[in-house]
């Protein structure tokens, strides 16, 4: 009797892109070695694929220099919230980052706001008791992260918050071990951050924060914050995949 050759599935992840430029970065070639096909879907290019965004076996939405709540300027805003309520109902594998965390906060019914300040650069996250406990417990040694927002959420409800900094008390929330929201970048990959210094140039501009000291920081953190944010990405995978 021969035996069984077949192949097992492939498990999907979904990627919802804002801007070309902030993509999955570092984490991408950690779900294609954990057998994932990964897909981008590029929001307000391409209608929300709301079918999809339910089906998938992770859903990653990503960053982007629109706001949480802007419908009125760009409408599909609010079917990619309606969509991310109904998988956060439904309790499958979700990651946020930045505008994607917002978004989730949103979709929970918490307030996202204006900062008033941009929180832009290089600088470390202080964690909870919860976040020493949780998938973000590698970054309690004071490793710098990618900051880059304008905006916060309120804590979303039935959500436990695991990192703060002094310009923003929400930096990272969780819901069960399926859902986390990331206001800071892990995913970016350091060796393309050239690109989003020209893609978000009249941001930084705004705010008065010069390029140039960026990327002068970018190679003295580079290799301490990959290494840190592979382990967060692949704690919280391992524990979506036991779930």
């Amino acid at each position: 009797m021969l035996a069984d050759t077949a192949c097992p599935p492939m498990k999907t992840a979904l990627a919802l892109r804002h801007v070309p430029f902030e993509h999955l970065g570092i984490m991408q070639p950690l779900l294609e070695a954990r057998g994932y096909t990964v897909r981008y879907a590029d929001m307000g290019v391409q209608s929300v694929p709301a079918d999809e965004m339910a089906s998938a076996d992770l859903l990653i939405v990503l960053g982007g220099p629109i706001g949480a709540y802007d419908d009125k300027t760009y409408p599909f805003v609010r079917e990619e919230a309606k969509a991310i309520a109904r998988r956060l109902a439904a309790r499958r594998p979700l990651l946020g980052i930045c505008l994607g965390a917002q978004l989730m906060a949103r979709a929970l019914g918490a307030a996202v706001k204006p900062m008033g300040v941009k929180e832009i650069g290089f600088a470390p996250v202080t964690l909870t008791a919860d976040g020493l406990n949780s998938p973000l417990a590698p970054l309690a040694d004071g490793t710098p992260v990618l900051h880059w927002h304008g905006d916060r959420h309120d804590l979303p409800p039935g959500a436990r918050r695991l990192a703060s900094t002094v310009t923003c008390a929400e930096q990272a929330f969780a819901i069960g071990d399926h859902a986390l929201g990331l206001q800071f970048h892990l995913e970016a990959n350091l060796d393309e951050l050239e690109a989003w210094l020209i893609g978000h140039a009249a941001e930084l501009g705004a705010a008065g924060i010069d390029p140039s000291a960026l990327r002068a920081q970018a190679p003295v953190v580079a290799e301490r914050l990959s290494q840190r944010a592979r382990e967060v990405f692949t704690t919280w995978l391992d524990r979506v995949e036991a779930a």
